[in-house]
C-alpha cells in the first residue's frame, strides 16, 4: 500500500451526520497527521444550505481534538485548510451546481463518500449525473445498510448503477478494515501451523461477538427501522464468519479475495422455518445498570415507539455447508445495552482425545485462538502448561500475539485503511455486489419470519450479557459463551 495517496477531491455527503464527527473527519485527520494525504487533496463537506464555515470549522475541531491521533495548533491549521464548504438541499439542483462549479476547476479524481441513509443514494447518483459530476476517474463509497432486505438493496444497487460502474462503487464495511482482521489473514495464509488445523479435523467451533454498552443513543430514527440484525449482523458479523471461514485465495489481489469471501456466503446453511426459533435468539434490552449508572429500557428512550418490536440483540448459530467446515458451529452475537464493549473471533480448538494429566475443569483446558477488535486490537492463544510443583498438574496460559506489544506504534483506525484505499481505487477490502446481495438472501427469511409471526423480542436487563435464551443457544450443544477474554 503506497504511503501516501493519489491526489483527490474527497466529497462528504452527511458531514455533520454522526459518522462523520466519530469516525470520517477523525480518520481523515490521522492520515494528515501522518503524512498519508496527498498535498493535492481536499475535503468537500457537504452539509445543509446555510451552515457557516467558521462555525462548521470550529465543529470539526472539537471532533478532531476529541477523536483525533494528537492535537495541534499548526497542524490543524493546514488539515482545516483542505476542507471545503458546501451547502446542498440533497433533492434540488441549485447546491449540486455550485459543486460543479469547484469540483470542476481542481481537475483531481472525486470520490463521493455517502455517510447518509442508503434509501438517498439514488438521489444522490441522480444529481450528480444532471450536472456532469460523474466520469470515469469518480468513485463512490456507500455506507452500510444498504436497503432493509433483499428487494431494497437490489433496487438501490441497481439505481447506483445506472451511474456508476461495479468496479467505482466501494461498499464499506469498516470492521474489515481493522488491523486485526487483516492479521487473520495473515496468521492464516502465512503460517502453515494455523491454515493446516484450520478445519472441522481440529477446530471445535467459532465465536463471533460483537457487544456495545451504550444504548439507542440519539439514533431511535434510524435504528427504530433497521434493527441489530440488519444493523450489525447481516453486514459486519458475516463480512468477519467470511473473513475467517475462507478458503486460501489466489493472491492478494481484489478480486480473489472477495470472489472466496462471497463462496463462504453461498455455502451457509438457510435457516428457515422452525429452524428460525431453534437456531436464533433476538431480544431488547429493559432498564438497569450500565456501566455504573441506570439506564433506562429501550421503549423509554426519546423516539422509540412504546410498543417497539425492535430488536437490540440478536445471536444465532450457522453452519456452513463445505468440506471444510461441515459440523463446525458458527456462533454469532452482537447487541446494545451488555455487559462490556467488544468484538472478538474465538477460534475455540477441540480437546485432547486422551489427557495423561490432572485437569480440574477439563473444557477450559482447549487450545483458543482469539482475535481482538475492540476496544483494543490483537491476538491471543491460549495454551496449556505445567503448574509449578510437586505434581503434574496442567493450568491454561494465555500467549499475546499483540503487534503493539511488539513496536509502539498507533495501530491505524479502521476507517484510515478505507479511506486511503477508497483514494487509491484499492478495492479488496470493500462489499462486491453479489457480495451483499447474497447476505441479504440469507437473512431475509429471519426478517420475514419475525415480521409475520406474534412472537416478540426477549427482554434483557441492560448490563448483562442478552437474553437467557442466547445462553441456551450453546447451552443445548454443551458449549458456553466465551466472555473472560
Amino acid at each position: 500500500m503506497p504511503d501516501v495517496t493519489e491526489p483527490f477531491e474527497l466529497v462528504l455527503f452527511g458531514a455533520k451526520g454522526d459518522l462523520a464527527h466519530r469516525k470520517l473527519i477523525p480518520a481523515l485527520y490521522n492520515l494528515h497527521v501522518d503524512g498519508r494525504l496527498s498535498e493535492q487533496g481536499n475535503i468537500w463537506a457537504i452539509t445543509r444550505p446555510n451552515t457557516e464555515q467558521s462555525a462548521y470549522i470550529e465543529q470539526v475541531k472539537d471532533w478532531v481534538r476529541k477523536l483525533g491521533a494528537e492535537f495541534d495548533e499548526k497542524t490543524w491549521k493546514a488539515f482545516s485548510q483542505r476542507i471545503k464548504l458546501v451547502g446542498v438541499d440533497l433533492y434540488k439542483a441549485a447546491g449540486y451546481s455550485k459543486l460543479a462549479k469547484k469540483l470542476n476547476a481542481s481537475g483531481n479524481p472525486v470520490v463521493y463518500y455517502c455517510a447518509v441513509h442508503s434509501r438517498l443514494y439514488p438521489v444522490i447518483c441522480e444529481q450528480l449525473f444532471a450536472h456532469n459530476l460523474i466520469t470515469e476517474h469518480s468513485a463512490i463509497v456507500l455506507e452500510k445498510p444498504i436497503g432493509n432486505d433483499y428487494e431494497s438493496g437490489m433496487v438501490i444497487n441497481r439505481r447506483v448503477a445506472e451511474f456508476f460502474e461495479e468496479s467505482q462503487i466501494y461498499r464499506i464495511d469498516h470492521y474489515l478494515g481493522k488491523e486485526t482482521v487483516q492479521n487473520l489473514l495473515a496468521l492464516r495464509f502465512a503460517n502453515s501451523i494455523f491454515e493446516h488445523q484450520w478445519n472441522q479435523r481440529y477446530i471445535d467451533h467459532i465465536q463471533i461477538t460483537i457487544s456495545e454498552t451504550v444504548g439507542v443513543e440519539q439514533r431511535a430514527g434510524f435504528y427504530e427501522g433497521t434493527g441489530a440484525l440488519r444493523d450489525m449482523l447481516q453486514n459486519h458479523l458475516l463480512q468477519l464468519l467470511c473473513m475467517t471461514a475462507m478458503e486460501p485465495p489466489a493472491s492478494m489481489e481484489a478480486e480473489s479475495v472477495r470472489e472466496e469471501k462471497v463462496k463462504v456466503l453461498k455455502a451457509l446453511k438457510p435457516i428457515v422455518g422452525a429452524d428460525i426459533s431453534e437456531c436464533v435468539v433476538r431480544g431488547q434490552y429493559g432498564e438497569g445498570i450500565s456501566e455504573g449508572e441506570m439506564v433506562p429500557k429501550y421503549k423509554d428512550e426519546p423516539g422509540v415507539d412504546t410498543h417497539s418490536t425492535t430488536e437490540t440483540f440478536v445471536a444465532l448459530k450457522a453452519q456452513i455447508d463445505n468440506w471444510r467446515w461441515s459440523g463446525v458451529p458458527f456462533y454469532l452475537r452482537t447487541g446494545k445495552r451488555l455487559a462490556k464493549r467488544a468484538c472478538e473471533i474465538v477460534v475455540q480448538f477441540k480437546e485432547v482425545p486422551h489427557s495423561i494429566f490432572e485437569m480440574q475443569h477439563k473444557k477450559t483446558m482447549a487450545n483458543k485462538l482469539v482475535f481482538h477488535l475492540q476496544p483494543d486490537e490483537g491476538v491471543s492463544l491460549q495454551l496449556c502448561e505445567k503448574r509449578v510443583g510437586n505434581h503434574m498438574q496442567v493450568r491454561p496460559m494465555v500467549l499475546s500475539l499483540n503487534q503493539s506489544d511488539q513496536d509502539k506504534n498507533r495501530v491505524p483506525e479502521a476507517y484510515e485503511r478505507l479511506l486511503a484505499d477508497a483514494i487509491n481505487r484499492n478495492p479488496t477490502l470493500f462489499l462486491r455486489e453479489d457480495e451483499l446481495m447474497t447476505a441479504w438472501q440469507w437473512v431475509d427469511p429471519i426478517l420475514n419470519h419475525w415480521q409475520t409471526s406474534d412472537q416478540r423480542p426477549d427482554t434483557y436487563t441492560a448490563g448483562s450479557w442478552g437474553p437467557a435464551a442466547s445462553t441456551l443457544l450453546l447451552a443445548k450443544d454443551g458449549r458456553l459463551w466465551e466472555e473472560n477474554s
